[in-house]
């Protein structure tokens, strides 16, 4: 990402939501600056609360250096509860409608190799042919949302030999997502497996259904999510009050250990989407997500691989086992399902 950043000849593009100060915001804090220096205008649109650790010297540095830099829903007192929620969760890097970069990473040091604490574990995707033409428009609309509008062009939709077929789909918070209703079609469909990694678990009734439904009728239904290493340890124990019924009903389910898992891909038969969108309720009612959708058979292929060397690093839960876990785990699984049902309960603003 920092070397298309470095190679833009014409504008940059980076949304982002998770910006702290620090040695990751700083690298690409000092691109931005170069291709500033080169005469490339550069675009960044952080979110108003994941990049509050985003310090105002740091602010000032991009903004002086020329940098177009805008804020997406600013915390305000002003404001009811519920429209504070609505979050810009999208990550994404675009240089001169060439090449795009999408995914789950954020500019924290969480992120980087060799990390103090243990890098988390993370999934991005190099995008170039026609479809950087799509998630270009999808970052003008919400660069619109915050202010004028981008005035740029969009780029010719460049031809991608032995490319993939494929499209952007995207979760608008407000509005029936689209990205969920493919990730339900697809798993409904699959014939052969239904894989998924997600950061944070709490499924609507209509997934856990699906993933159930696809498993007694012999898919190979498997999860892959987060170990003890959580940063959100409560949204762990209230995906854990799903398990028993998902195991009962044939869901293998594994959790990763060696890290945190903040990674976001599905795998359905030979269909990909990876991205920004945990498969949670809260992320469809209150964030923009954005996904990159392939149907091919070497992306499906790469992504099996991913998933196999990750389940390597995890733990499979055994139903036998499950069934005797310690008391105060089934009493924290009902505490956090409590608060999940009372804030899956609010009203959108």
């Amino acid at each position: 990402m920092l070397a298309a950043i470095d190679a833009a000849r014409e504008y940059v593009l980076l949304e982002m939501y998770l910006v702290n100060s620090c040695q990751i915001a700083t690298r690409f804090s000092d691109a931005l600056i170069r291709a500033r220096g080169r005469g490339v205008r550069a675009c960044v649109l952080f979110d108003g609360f994941g990049a509050l650790g985003f310090k105002a010297a740091d602010r000032r540095r991009l903004t002086q250096a020329g940098v177009e830099l805008r804020f997406f829903n600013p915390l305000r007192l002003r404001n009811r509860v519920a429209a504070n929620l609505l979050r810009d969760h999208r990550k994404l890097l675009l240089s001169d409608g060439r090449v795009a970069f999408v995914g789950g990473a954020g500019l924290t040091d969480e992120f980087a190799p060799r990390a103090r604490k243990g890098e988390w574990r993370e999934l991005m995707v190099e995008i170039t042919g026609p479809v950087v033409c799509d998630w270009q428009q999808v970052f003008a609309a919400t660069w619109e949302r915050c202010g004028e509008p981008l005035g740029l062009a969009d780029p010719p939709a460049l031809p991608e030999r032995d490319g993939a077929s494929g499209r952007v789909s995207v979760s608008e918070a407000r509005a029936r997502s689209d990205l969920s209703s493919e990730v339900l079609r697809r798993i409904d469909a699959a014939a052969t497996r239904a894989w998924i990694m997600s950061a944070y678990f709490v499924p609507s009734r209509r997934l856990r259904t699906a993933l159930r439904r696809a498993a007694r009728r012999g898919v190979d239904v498997r999860l892959l999510l987060p170990g003890p290493r959580t940063d959100h340890p409560w949204v762990r124990h209230a995906a854990r009050g799903f398990y028993e019924k998902l195991l009962r009903n044939r869901v293998k389910i594994w959790e990763y250990q060696p890290s945190m898992l903040h990674a976001k891909m599905v795998l359905c038969d030979n269909w990909v989407s990876l991205g920004s969108a945990n498969l949670d309720r809260w992320s469809f009612r209150w964030n923009l997500e954005a996904n990159q959708e392939m149907d091919s058979a070497p992306a499906a292929e790469a992504a099996r691989a991913v998933f196999e060397r990750d389940f390597i690093s995890s733990r499979a839960v055994n139903r036998r086992h499950w069934r005797r876990r310690h008391w105060l785990d089934r009493l924290r699984e009902r505490i956090a399902g409590s608060l999940d049902r009372i804030l899956d309960s609010w009203r959108r603003p």
